[in-house]
């Protein structure tokens, strides 16, 4: 198999997973809540990427692979961010509903 077949195939799984995270950014945005992110699942993924861009250039394949790696590490950063906001607004709502109570 040569190694150019190899990349394309790679850059398959990186697309299939790629197009599932700004799709989760969106809920995320819209659910305005960390109630159901994982603080550790997304910085599983984010140090995945990380790694995966690293070996990319250690092995000396900066092509388009690495691209795709870093466009994904960016967007799942993006959720990372989310994830923060949402948690402070969980924070302010129940500081509101003890203020209530």
């Amino acid at each position: 198999m040569s190694a150019n077949f190899a990349e394309i195939l790679e850059t398959i799984m990186l697309i299939c997973f790629g197009l599932s995270w700004p799709i989760n950014v969106y809920k995320n945005i819209r659910a305005r809540t960390a109630k159901s992110m994982s603080l550790g699942f997304i910085l599983l993924i984010i140090v995945g990427y990380i790694a995966g861009i690293t070996a990319k250039i250690l092995m000396g394949r900066i092509n388009y692979v690495l691209a795709v790696y870093v466009l994904n590490l960016a967007i799942v950063t993006v959720n990372l961010v989310v994830y923060f906001i949402n948690r402070n607004l969980d924070k302010v709502a129940t500081l509101h509903a003890h203020a209530r109570a």
